[in-house]
């Protein structure tokens, strides 16, 4: 008999053990054809208690001294926006892919340098962009494409409340850095709604939006309203506030709830998951599918990490590569641009 070939193994190394990092941690042991061999965090009793909560054999608190003792495909950054550039420019050197958590950068300009490394030194470069990982966006994705709705996108409107920005104490438990970022709600979470909009209606040309700050006590904004014009004619409406409180039984699951809008009908998104399905001159009927409960927000980081891998393996791009994040960041600028000016701003990639 002929020996069947083994499936290869991807070695890993990660940096960053802070509150997001497990459900990378997670997703990662999840997998058969990856090996996270080594882990570190410039606090190293954090990396000590990651490593072995996942049964990483080494710690460290420098990542130099890690990758130099490591042979690694692959590099999860998981880490504060300020230390992605060093990091990137670090790492691509060496020659590793890499998977990297957003915001990007701080500033556009960092974002944009980070990127350009990675395109001249021709590394596999993927953005941690989850949001349009999330079970129920795939799903109404292919719903769209199924003609459920019918050809032509009406509008996109997206409503969050996120209820856990009120108060002197607000974000502290989690990524207590929150109260200091001086762009906060759409440079931190708008991003991922700007970038599901895209895998959902297409490019945006034009932005409109008002943003300000309800808790005093952060740096920057913490609630906004702004409308798109999408490149084919849909429009569409971006409503978030972490400052006051859903009613859903886990705010954190959807993060919100959505409407699609088509010629031919509708697709709302509950916050519990639920998708609904409106034929026009019709009554509204649930559509079955099974989001899952494990993980963060439908297991979507384990979703974009195994998505990360099939594509290192494939050699295909990345959904959410380094050129697909700075025209998100684009529309993003473009709306803080117009909550200075008040007016209807193109994005500049």
């Amino acid at each position: 008999m002929t020996a069947q070939p083994t499936e290869r193994t991807y070695r890993g190394a990660v940096i960053g053990a802070g509150y997001f990092s497990q459900f990378h941690y997670d997703a990662w042991n999840r997998m058969s054809d990856v090996e996270i061999v080594a882990c570190c965090d410039v606090e190293i009793d954090k990396a000590n208690e990651v490593a072995q909560a996942n049964g990483i054999a080494s710690a460290y608190a420098d990542y130099q001294r890690m990758l130099d003792r490591h042979e690694v495909d692959f590099v999860d950054i998981i880490t504060r926006p300020d230390t992605h550039l060093r990091l990137v420019d670090e790492i691509s050197q060496r020659g590793h892919a890499i998977i990297c958590q957003k915001p990007l950068a701080p500033t556009v300009q960092e974002a944009r340098e980070l990127v350009t490394l990675t395109e001249q030194r021709g590394i596999r470069f993927m953005v941690h962009e989850n949001f349009r990982f999330q079970p129920w966006y795939r799903e109404m994705k292919q719903l769209m494409n199924s003609g459920a709705i019918g050809s032509r996108l009406h509008s996109l409107s997206f409503r969050n409340r996120a209820g856990d920005g009120h108060g002197p104490d607000a974000y502290l438990a989690r990524q207590p850095y929150f109260q200091t970022m001086d762009k906060f709600l759409i440079l931190e979470a708008g991003i991922h709604t700007i970038d599901t909009f895209r895998y959902l209606g297409g490019e945006i040309d034009q932005a409109w939006c008002w943003h300000r700050k309800l808790n005093p006590v952060i740096a920057g904004e913490d609630t906004a309203v702004g409308v798109l014009r999408f490149h084919d004619g849909a429009m569409g409406l971006y409503d978030a506030n972490r400052f006051n409180e859903s009613t859903a039984k886990n705010p954190r699951y959807t993060f919100g709830e959505v409407l699609l809008e088509g010629d031919e009908g509708s697709i709302r998104l509950h916050d519990d998951g639920r998708l609904m399905i409106q034929p026009l001159g019709e009554s509204e009927r649930e559509h079955s599918y099974s989001p899952s409960q494990h993980g963060f927000a439908g297991d979507c980081v384990f979703a974009t990490q195994r998505h990360f891998i099939d594509q290192l393996k494939n050699g295909q791009a990345f959904e959410t590569d380094g050129a697909s994040y700075l025209k998100s960041l684009a529309v993003q600028e473009a709306m803080y641009t117009s909550s200075q000016s008040g007016c209807w701003e193109t994005p500049q990639e």
